[in-house]
């Protein structure tokens, strides 16, 4: 029993000096509890939204407060014309229109119902859905209200007319394509070069290249090229399957999402490299690379809204790339916006390859 004791004692020892692995242990059950419980939920909440009122009567200013009044929505000011309510969603301002008709308040004196559409971005359906289910909840509160102070009690119902913008259908590929493209090449290209440097570690090839007159820079980027040609194929097979498997649409402008798409491949190999040269073990390195795929999945928005997260989680999900990666994916490839509705996005992610490239080449020791 005691040799027993003593090669218990032994493996904890073991564990206890292997700093790396009692942070995964430990830290990875706070992660997922803490994602599963606060961040991740199918709850659509915080809908961005703006009015086109083309009526401007007591109805219409009663229903437009109706919907600043409820916890769901978020008012984004009124728009003028059709043009101003586009060119938000271009941006990405807001999530939903509500158009009125200029008959509006005719139209309910008669109990004909209100002229009122609803125009959402279609590029993510299922979240479309819930939102249009909201607000046609609102409008049905509204509606029931009227006929209840009207002196006959005639019924008024006043129906909605919703339209999907960019996805009329409601294909569901719309929606987890753009986020599976950011993940495919997130995993990818950080488990590929996360290995780079550690492996020569391991096999005693690094003390040739540190004995070489060859510096920091030359040996990172010289890693960096091998894999950035590869991830680049990679990109061109998963837009062909995408295209002519998957079926989805190509609206925007194509050399500016390579393009962008050649700046996040930088950005996920930036980041593989600089696990790299932080992990000592080749198992160290794989587990960390595998650990980045969760907040890529959570925080990206592909899977779930960022909107509807916690305030602290949503600025969270402003240091992913793959958050912004997305957007990107979506804007071009499902609404076809121009390329200056995707400034902030490329100018975000430049940033980011930048300062992980930075820390990759300061972190590489020339010394073992």
């Amino acid at each position: 029993m005691k040799v027993f004791a003593s090669f218990v004692r032994k493996e904890f020892k073991h564990i206890e000096r292997d700093t790396r692995t009692l942070v995964i242990l430990f830290a990875m059950p706070i992660i997922l509890i803490v994602l599963f419980g606060f961040a991740i939920t199918t709850e659509v909440k915080d809908i961005r939204y703006t009015v086109l009122d083309m009526s401007h009567d007591q109805y219409t200013q009663r229903l437009a407060e109706r919907f600043a009044a409820n916890r769901y929505f978020i008012y984004k000011g009124e728009v003028s014309n059709r043009q101003q309510a586009m060119a938000k969603f271009n941006h990405g301002d807001v999530d939903m229109v509500i158009v009125f008709g200029g008959n509006f308040a005719q139209e309910l004196g008669h109990c004909t119902g209100g002229s009122i559409q609803l125009l959402l971005d279609g590029s993510e359906p299922n979240q479309a859905a819930t939102r249009a289910g909201y607000a046609q909840q609102v409008i049905a509160d509204f509606a029931q209200e009227l006929q209840q102070s009207s002196a006959t009690g005639q019924q008024c119902n006043i129906v909605p007319v919703t339209h999907l913008l960019y996805n009329p259908q409601a294909i569901s590929a719309y929606n987890f394509v753009p986020g599976i493209i950011g993940l495919i090449l997130m995993l990818v290209c950080c488990m590929m070069t996360a290995i780079a440097i550690v492996r020569e570690k391991e096999s005693g090839s690094m003390e040739v290249l540190l004995a070489s007159p060859l510096k920091a820079m030359t040996i990172i980027l010289a890693k960096l090229v091998p894999y950035f040609v590869i991830s680049f194929a990679d990109l061109v097979i998963i837009l062909l399957l995408s295209r002519y498997m998957l079926g989805m649409p190509f609206a925007g402008n194509l050399p500016a999402f390579i393009g962008i798409s050649l700046i996040y491949i930088i950005v996920c190999l930036s980041l593989g490299l600089m696990i790299s040269c932080l992990c000592s073990s080749q198992l160290a390195a794989m587990l960390i690379s595998l650990i980045m795929v969760i907040p890529c999945i959570y925080f990206s928005g592909m899977a779930f809204p960022i909107e509807s997260m916690p305030t602290t989680f949503q600025h969270v999900s402003t240091v992913m790339p793959a958050r912004w990666y997305v957007s990107v994916v979506r804007k071009l490839m499902v609404q076809g916006v121009a390329v200056k509705y995707v400034i902030e996005e490329t100018l975000i992610l430049a940033f980011s390859a930048a300062v992980l490239l930075s820390i990759a080449l300061a972190s590489f020791k020339k010394r073992l």
